[in-house]
């Protein structure tokens, strides 16, 4: 007897350089953007105002002259391309590294993905295996959108003992994005930046290294958030949705999407980095503790690195370490202890490249 469904891949599906082209294109459309902003009450103007966006120099799709969506609603659409193909068997997704948005998305804009993999190690248990991919995001002309490295544990289709597994092929990935290799949207322009309609008089300047913020507010994670979430970026992770296997896993509950996690420390860190606008990059990230439902987030964020941007005096780019925590305000900014190990209420550590306007002479 024959089946037409597909129960994904497993760890021994992977090879080499194997390419992946993920199903299904998706049309992006104002109404996603309002759902994504109704889930996790984004504030920034970039992306709140059309004609916010139009002043500092964002032409729209079409030359509609509309806001650019979110950077991180592009990446959890282009992200959730690739689960049925590369996580639907996964344990856990480890990281990320050497994410770049290279382009802005406009509502009308249809993304699809492809992912190449570029690393596998299989884990000491014989029952699992880490495998590293590249995906690349492409608008509807083709243009690269973004990119970025993610890794995930994945369960073994036939668990073996450990001596028998393959050398291990990890790639080189770099500390952070370089400074060069960031992409600032063309045609934007920081000169006639509206501050007052952002929300904060705070700019590139005003930031120093090894500062660290509390972003004070915390948003209580519901069921019905979540699934719908993960449903909107059509991500079909069953540890996600599927309540019934899930009552035999170790929390005996469904997993919030890490994506969903990162939006949220992303909108809560509006008070404090309001100018913020837009996420040049990803460096490095990682899920540091499952989440859910009736989880509190909230998030404190240390700068890390600043830099001017070569031929601009209108805005710099601001390196930033952006921590969620569940059930635990940020107040003394819990991290890691002196041992070196991550605080337990700590869900995320996300380092990310930011653009700020800067302050005219």
């Amino acid at each position: 007897m024959s089946s037409k469904t597909f129960e994904g891949n497993y760890f021994e599906d992977f090879k080499m350089g194997q390419i992946l082209r993920h199903a299904t294109p998706r049309t992006i459309t104002t109404g996603d953007v309002s759902l994504y902003s109704a889930l996790y009450g984004m504030r920034f103007a970039l992306q709140s105002s059309d004609e916010f966006a139009r002043n500092v120099g964002y032409a729209g799709n079409g030359g509609l002259e509309s806001a650019p969506v979110d950077d991180l609603l592009a990446f959890h659409v282009v992200f959730g391309k690739t689960v049925p193909d590369i996580s639907i068997n996964a344990v856990a997704n480890l990281g990320y590294a050497d994410c770049r948005f290279l382009l802005p998305v406009y509502p009308g804009d249809t993304l699809r993905a492809v992912s190449t993999v570029i690393g596998l190690k299989e884990n000491s248990n014989g029952k699992t295996g880490n495998v590293y991919v590249r995906t690349e995001g492409v608008n509807q002309l083709g243009e690269p959108v973004l990119e970025y490295v993610r890794w995930v544990m994945i369960n073994k289709r036939t668990p073996n003992p450990a001596e028998s597994a393959p050398e291990a092929v990890l790639p080189d990935l770099p500390e952070a994005v370089r400074l060069e290799d960031l992409t600032i949207p063309e045609g934007l322009s920081y000169v006639t930046y509206e501050s007052s309609l952002a929300g904060s008089d705070y700019m590139w300047e005003d930031y120093a290294v090894g500062e660290k913020i509390s972003h004070v507010d915390g948003m209580t994670i519901e069921a019905a958030d979540h699934m719908l979430a993960t449903r909107l970026y059509q991500n079909t992770a069953k540890v996600h949705f599927n309540l019934h296997a899930m009552k035999e896993g170790r929390l005996g509950e469904r997993i919030v999407y890490g994506g969903h996690v990162i939006s949220l420390a992303r909108a809560l860190s509006f008070n404090g980095l309001s100018n913020a606008q837009t996420v040049l990059a990803i460096n490095a990230g990682r899920h540091v503790n499952p989440c859910i439902a009736g989880d509190t987030v909230y998030a404190w964020s240390e700068v890390l690195d600043k830099a001017e941007v070569p031929g601009r005096d209108d805005l710099g780019a601001l390196r930033v370490r952006l921590v969620a925590l569940k059930d635990k305000t940020p107040e003394g900014f819990p991290y890691k202890t002196p041992e070196g190990k991550y605080d337990p209420a700590v869900l995320l550590d996300l380092d990310i490249w930011l653009l700020l306007p800067r302050r005219m002479a």
